[in-house]
């Protein structure tokens, strides 16, 4: 999409695509002959049901509707576009005595108004405009991204109000030593938003240290933790500081928290509350001076609940509490990551690549990311490999993406029991992301927003190969 290649000439201002809504046939007919002649590609549709049903098949850019049609209202239609591809810029077309239900709809999102009958010249204004504004907007995202690169922390990219909220909690913590607790599906960027913590804070110039509970067997974490003393347990040939040593002054990230067994959740516990801890096989008390953020996708205070997660530790981590939201509920956020991650690609492969096209981009808008950034990150990266142009085509994307969304619910008989249901419906879930994921485990825990440690349990619960 032009807007997403700050590279393109103005003359090319026009390589837009606009679909008009109404239900009058003459109008639909009109506006639709105007506009093409303006040199943009235009779409028709007759009501809001058929409408949605070109947005969700095209790459549509600019909506030009009526407010009222029989059916669905035309802040009802706002709404479906908005949740389809917020990027999309809504003109409502309006009679005089409906101006205020406009006005409205454009603190709802709608991008302007205009009132029946048409001014060709003031729509042919309003347009523009917003192309114009498109462009810049991407002109500027670049510019930004530039200076995110070069003057914050990790590169976050963030253009949503959810992730400029969390980045505003982030920095009000920074200098504080309270324990943050960081919530998210698998793939958000938890481990971002802890370095941003750390780094933006005053232990920024100790050591940021990383601990992933999910990837470690319950018999090594508490020496990755502790550390121990030479002898203290078959194969212990050395002694080892553990990770709380490693991070004296500094931040200890502990990823996947709610992977901790419980016997290990007492000895963390300990060290939150007295400041101290102990080396494996050793009684020499040592002190504690690490800032603590962990992190976890699983639901901790329903595993209290459960009996697998102790409350007293729960509330000792969550004194600072940030959620992170999946990337499906912050589409704005999609643009400026994809333009960070091809520029940072086609870097690394030594490619020239200027953007990406209005289909892919759509299709990445429309997609619903399971993985989440870690999923875009990676469906950028193969484009950008397979990619033999100086754009990205919707060719080039994994093929899921463009495909029509399929309901994953398996085909059940009214005989079965509930557990049953919930078993076939696991199952299929399971299988399905091992499909996807090309029977790697890791990733395929990924796409589920479950750790691998989860989904190996799953496998073995369900006696599947």
């Amino acid at each position: 999409m032009n807007g997403y290649c700050p590279q393109h000439k103005k003359n090319e201002i026009m390589d837009y695509t606009i679909l008009v809504v109404e239900d009058e046939p003459v109008q639909l007919e009109s506006l639709a002959g105007f506009l093409s002649k303006q040199g943009y590609r235009v779409l028709k549709a007759a009501n809001p049901e058929q409408a949605i049903l070109n947005i969700r098949n095209s790459a549509v850019d600019i909506v030009l509707s009526d407010f009222r049609m029989p059916g669905m209202s035309g802040v009802k239609l706002l709404e479906a576009i908005k949740e389809i591809n917020p990027s999309i810029q809504v003109i409502i077309m309006t009679a005089y005595g409906t101006v205020e239900s406009a006005t409205d709809a454009m603190k709802l999102g709608a991008a302007d108004y205009i009132t029946k009958p048409i001014d060709l010249y003031r729509l042919q204004v309003l347009i523009r405009n917003i192309v114009e504004r498109k462009q810049l907007i991407s002109e500027n995202r670049l510019l930004r991204q530039q200076l995110t690169e070069r003057f914050s922390v990790d590169g976050i990219i963030a253009e949503s109000s959810a992730m400029s909220q969390v980045l505003n909690v982030a920095g009000r913590i920074a200098d504080s030593n309270a324990s943050v607790l960081i919530t998210g599906e698998t793939g958000t960027g938890k481990e971002l938003i802890a370095r941003s913590v750390h780094f933006s804070g005053s232990r920024h110039n100790h050591p940021f240290v990383a601990v992933n509970c999910a990837a470690l067997p319950d018999t090594l974490l508490e020496s990755e933790l502790f550390g121990h003393e030479k002898g203290a347990f078959t194969g212990a040939d050395r002694q080892r500081k553990g990770r709380f040593e490693t991070a004296e002054g500094g931040t200890l990230f502990i990823d996947e928290v709610g992977e901790i067994p419980l016997s290990l959740q007492v000895k963390l516990l300990r060290v939150l509350q007295e400041k101290t801890f102990e080396r494996i096989g050793s009684n020499i008390v040592l002190q504690a001076n690490a800032r603590i953020v962990a992190a976890t996708n699983r639901d901790l205070e329903a595993m209290i609940r459960e009996g697998t997660f102790r409350q007293d530790l729960f509330y000792r981590l969550n004194v600072v509490s940030i959620r992170i939201p999946p990337l499906r509920d912050r589409r704005e956020d999609i643009p400026p990551l994809v333009d960070g991650f091809v520029r940072r690609f086609a870097s690394e492969n030594n490619k020239r690549i200027a953007g990406i096209s209005r289909e892919a981009m759509d299709a990445l808008m429309k997609y619903s990311y399971p993985g989440n950034v870690r999923e875009l990150e990676n469906i950028i990266q193969q484009s950008v490999v397979l990619t033999r142009g100086e754009t990205i085509m919707q060719s080039d994307l994994p093929v899921r993406l463009n495909e029509s969304p399929k309901s994953s619910k398996p085909v059940m008989s009214g005989d079965e029991t509930f557990p049953e249901k919930v078993e076939a419906f696991e199952k299929s879930l399971i299988l399905d992301a091992l499909s996807k994921s090309g029977q790697v485990q890791t990733r395929a825990a990924e796409l589920l927003g479950i750790s691998e440690r989860h989904l190996r349990y799953k496998l073995k619960k369900y006696s599947m190969k």
